[in-house]
């Protein structure tokens, strides 16, 4: 992933003069300043007629790999929060997927109500690793092993409101859940030849509603 490279135009009398003071516009070294000259500068005879060098000139870009771009802002982030986090991050090019395990003190700060807080961490770092890429990086990220444990949760949850219907034959609608956690609720129960679900609702409070088929 590379930013977008600016370009700067300089003159001085000699070309290698135009470098130098190019060099200080963008704060680089030489090594890393990538020049094109557009006028070679000329003397003139005894100072007559002459004609600056003119370069035009750009910072190189070092391409960031969506591991690091991942990371980088995260540890802003957490920097921001004063929280001290291990941060691991594995991307499996064949797949375009990203994983992203967190580590250390007071996790269940990063998690937030019903993983809110993870989710959004999720979404943002979605956001930025994939703001620049041709193909889309599907980003998860996970903490104490929690995405594992909610889905166990939502399981044991279709399966306990599903036993409710059967018994009472009446609807029950869930609390609001994000759409990863209500196709969890969803796949559960599809295979209930006495359950139909579906999804009430807007966003954030898109909710999923199970009931008795008649």
């Amino acid at each position: 992933m590379a930013k977008e490279q600016e370009f700067i135009e300089v003159s001085a009398k000699t070309v290698n003069e135009a470098i130098t003071e190019a060099c200080r516009k963008l704060g680089v070294t030489s090594d890393k300043l990538e020049y094109q000259v557009i006028e070679e500068g000329s003397s003139g005879f005894l100072g007559i007629g002459s004609k600056p060098a003119i370069i035009k000139a750009s910072a190189k870009i070092e391409e960031v790999s969506a591991e690091d771009t991942a990371k980088n802002f995260l540890k802003d982030v957490f920097a921001a929060m004063n929280m001290q986090v291990v941060i691991d991050v594995k991307y499996n090019e064949e797949e375009k997927s990203m994983d992203i395990e967190l580590s250390g003190d007071e996790m269940g700060v990063l998690i937030g109500k019903r993983g809110q807080t993870l989710d959004s961490l999720q979404y943002l770092v979605s956001l930025v690793v994939n703001k620049e890429m041709e193909e889309y990086i599907r980003v998860k990220i996970d903490t104490e092993n929690y995405r594992h444990r909610r889905k166990e949760t939502l399981e044991n949850l279709a399966k306990n409101i599903a036993y409710k219907v059967k018994k009472t034959r009446r609807p029950v609608s869930l609390e609001p859940m994000n759409p990863y956690e209500r196709r969890i609720i969803h796949s559960t129960l599809q295979n209930d030849k006495y359950i139909s679900t579906h999804s009430e609702g807007d966003e954030p409070y898109r909710r999923v509603v199970v009931t008795y088929k008649k």
